[in-house]
């Protein structure tokens, strides 16, 4: 889905029994380079790869890869794209989740009963598949470590926001030019609609709701969820709303 010029929202899918639970990594490019933040469940390359094409962005293309954090869903095709790549691929974390993301720690999430909800509804040929990849994660390693209020200069500007509570190290990241915010998992969308953190997969829920009092320092038109995609109507009352109840 064209969130703006040179930013694809992409829609993976995962297999369930009678329905597709959908992922939303981001794409952003310009004339110099592509960049893609998170990289979806392990086996989603060719995904991945088909949805960059049907905009014109070839894997040739990808320079950097920016993790919003540690979770197998956003870290599960990562080692296949780089496997794709000649080395010319950097990829970029905050420092908290990095550990966990290049092996040294294990996953914090990896075990069936923090991912119950993750699991349901999943055909059993899946499910295994899933167990047994958090059992063995994927991992790679991470060449930049990122801190809050840090700006790429890519595509127009990418500013790094630290927003702890999904994970130690869960980052958003708002995209200047489009005034887009990528939110990752600090909150999820039904419908178009922003309903903050996700209790059941938030191990620090306090920590997550005030993470989000950072979002009003920016002028924000347009939030992208990894689960739930784009939230566009009335984007910064939704925003004030939830930042109220904190």
């Amino acid at each position: 889905m064209k969130i703006s010029d040179g930013v694809q929202m992409l829609e993976l899918y995962v297999e369930a029994f009678d329905s597709r639970q959908e992922l939303n990594p981001t794409l952003i490019w310009d004339d110099e380079t592509a960049i893609l933040i998170d990289t979806g469940t392990p086996g989603q390359l060719e995904q991945i790869r088909t949805a960059m094409n049907e905009v014109g962005v070839s894997m040739g293309n990808l320079k950097a890869i920016i993790l919003t954090h540690q979770d197998i869903d956003h870290i599960g095709s990562l080692p296949e794209i780089l496997n794709e790549s000649s080395g010319g691929i950097e990829v970029y974390a905050h420092e908290v989740d990095k550990p966990y993301i290049e092996g040294e720690l294990p996953l914090m999430k990896g075990n069936p009963d923090s991912m119950a909800w993750q699991l349901e509804g999943l055909s059993e040929e899946v499910r295994q598949k899933v167990l047994a990849s958090v059992e063995n994660p994927p991992t790679a390693k991470v060449d930049r470590t990122l801190v809050d209020g840090e700006e790429l200069p890519y595509c127009g500007g990418i500013r790094v926001i630290f927003t702890p509570g999904h994970t130690p190290g869960h980052i958003s990241l708002y995209l200047k030019k489009g005034k887009i915010l990528v939110a990752g998992d600090a909150m999820f969308s039904v419908e178009g609609i922003l309903q903050g953190p996700h209790q059941p997969s938030t191990p620090d829920m306090d920590t997550a709701f005030q993470s989000m009092k950072k979002y009003m320092d920016f002028d924000i038109e347009k939030v992208v969820c990894y689960h739930g995609g784009l939230s566009q109507n009335n984007v910064k009352n939704q925003l004030e709303d939830l930042v109220r109840k904190v």
